[in-house]
């Protein structure tokens, strides 16, 4: 029961440092290039928003995945 409840913490947790890391750059660079041209911000905006729900998809997986360790 116990190696069980690491296993799930450390899926969870390894699995969610990539996205995190990545949804951070992605507004990172999205406010950057809004700074650079602010009337660019309506054509950022989708993409960047696609780019962060796709990331986020990946800590979804492994949320799942911790939750399928037995």
């Amino acid at each position: 029961m116990d190696l069980t409840m690491l296993a799930k913490g450390l899926a969870i947790g390894i699995g969610s440092i990539g996205p995190a890391l990545a949804i951070g750059k992605i507004g990172a660079k999205a406010m950057e290039s809004i700074g650079r041209n602010p009337e660019s911000a309506g054509k950022i905006l989708v993409p960047m928003l696609l780019a962060s729900a796709f990331a986020e998809a990946v800590a979804i997986y492994a949320l799942v995945i911790a939750f399928s360790i037995k």
